[in-house]
């Protein structure tokens, strides 16, 4: 009886020790996912207030620059290459914000920073964009006191309003990668 006793008590030991196998594997493998808050650019554009003439008009300033920043990030290979292009670029930013403001009959301009912010998880589509500190391009408009408009400059992902993704192929796969997919 002490034989059998004793098999069964061996038998749940190991079982016990496969599921913390089990356990600490999965915990290990989840460890190995890439640090997405270290792979991407995000730009951010904030209106001077939340009234609605001062939101409508960041969008007209979004829809400058990012055609803008279209055309200068295209072939943009990696982080470092974005973050160097961009810092040569902030003036000019800068100025396409600034020439916006004016055609719209606005009495501020805009400030631009590029450096590291803190920023809360957002999902969008499938992407899952953590919290943490990322390096960002920030655009204010005014005083920057009202809600901002963001996306990702570095790959160049950005999301319109209604969540469609705007994207060219390698830029997906580029996002897949760094997920894991």
């Amino acid at each position: 009886m002490k034989t059998r006793e004793l098999k069964f008590k061996k038998g749940i030991v190991l079982i016990g020790l496969i599921i913390a196998v089990l356990l600490l594997t999965f915990a290990l493998s989840a460890c190995d996912e890439p640090d997405l808050t270290q792979e991407v650019v995000r730009i951010h554009i904030r209106a001077n207030s939340n009234s609605d003439i001062d939101q409508a008009v960041k969008l007209k300033v979004r829809d400058s620059v990012t055609e803008y920043l279209t055309e200068k990030l295209e072939g943009i290979e990696t982080k470092a290459q974005a973050l160097e292009t961009l810092n040569h670029i902030k003036g000019d930013i800068v100025d396409i914000a600034n020439a916006v403001l004016a055609q719209n009959g606005f009495n501020y301009g805009s400030s631009i920073y590029i450096g590291k912010e803190t920023f809360p998880e957002r999902v969008y589509g499938e992407y899952t964009f953590p919290e943490g500190e990322y390096d960002s391009l920030i655009l204010n408009l005014g005083t920057g006191e009202g809600d901002n408009w963001w996306c990702v400059a570095f790959p160049p992902l950005c999301f319109v309003p209604e969540g469609e993704v705007v994207y060219k192929s390698w830029v997906k796969e580029k996002l897949d990668s760094l997920f894991g997919r």
